[in-house]
């Protein structure tokens, strides 16, 4: 059964006419007539009644109509979405970085200029997200990049600088060595930054709790119980409130960025192009 044999049969149906039914739909009769059998051979029963004057539906016909008119029906709705004239809309769903302070602001600017589009986001640490991505989990995601993968795309949205946060005022590099470290669990783009200086400078931490969410690993460090990594933006307020103390990591290792990944072979939806639109 193919589309358009279900238009030519609402034509018909419409009409009452084989003639009118191929004039409206520019169609040789033959070709119209040829369709309609075929159709009723498919579905094993007649549709219409046939008489000198045209063509009425019978039972089976009336009920097949209700039906090709929701399929026609979902039909353009389907064209519609997908038309290059109407605002992209469907669900777009968005992986994050929890750690990212301005990430709220961009996701708000590209709801309130596509609020047809439903944002489904997750969060993760880098290394998750990345992998939801490659499975076509998720359309995309921010994660701590840059990123070398190559089925990936990517693009900067962001330029911070990692901070040690602690409940002390002062703080020294060796102080890793006597009070534990919370960071999030492995593949946290942050954490990679930190093993990978601590690597380098020879200094092995006393101790690494893992956390899962933000909001544990700052309450957990304005108890007293450890020190961690984060950006800068992140945590400024709860600096500014005095609950914690804020210090430079040696660069290059300060310096991160946020990118929005996506897969390369995916398919570009118009929701998708106009969200990296929006970022970009």
């Amino acid at each position: 059964m193919e589309l358009n044999d279900l238009i030519i049969f609402e034509q018909v149906a419409i009409t009452g006419s084989v003639s009118k039914a191929a004039e409206n739909l520019n169609y040789v009769q033959s070709n119209v007539t040829g369709r309609i059998k075929r159709l009723e051979q498919e579905l094993q029963t007649l549709l219409f009644e046939r008489h000198k004057r045209g063509m009425v539906l019978n039972a089976d016909g009336k009920k097949l109509l209700e039906h090709v008119r929701d399929i026609l029906q979902k039909v353009d709705e389907v064209k519609l979405m997908f038309s290059p004239t109407t605002s992209p809309s469907g669900i777009l769903d968005i992986g994050i970085i929890e750690t990212v302070h301005a990430l709220p602001a961009i996701l708000h600017a590209y709801y309130s200029k596509y609020p047809d589009v439903d944002l489904s986001l997750a969060t993760g640490v880098t290394a998750e997200l990345l992998q939801a991505v490659l499975d076509m989990k998720l359309n995309g995601a921010f994660v701590t990049g840059p990123i070398t993968h190559p089925q990936m795309e990517q693009i900067e949205v962001i330029q911070e600088k990692l901070v040690f946060v602690t409940r002390e005022a002062d703080f020294q590099l060796e102080d890793i060595t006597i009070v534990p470290l919370l960071l999030y669990n492995k593949g946290c783009g942050y954490r990679g930054r930190l093993e990978s200086m601590m690597q380098l400078q020879g200094i092995v931490p006393k101790r690494v709790m893992e956390f899962g969410t933000f909001g544990t690993i700052i309450g957990s460090v304005a108890a007293g119980i450890g020190i961690t990594v984060l950006p800068e933006s992140s945590v400024q307020q709860y600096a500014a409130e005095g609950s914690v103390y804020l210090h430079p990591l040696p660069s290059p290792y300060d310096d991160v960025t946020t990118v929005f990944i996506w897969r390369k072979e995916a398919f570009m939806t118009r929701t998708l192009q106009s969200f990296l639109d929006e970022i970009s």
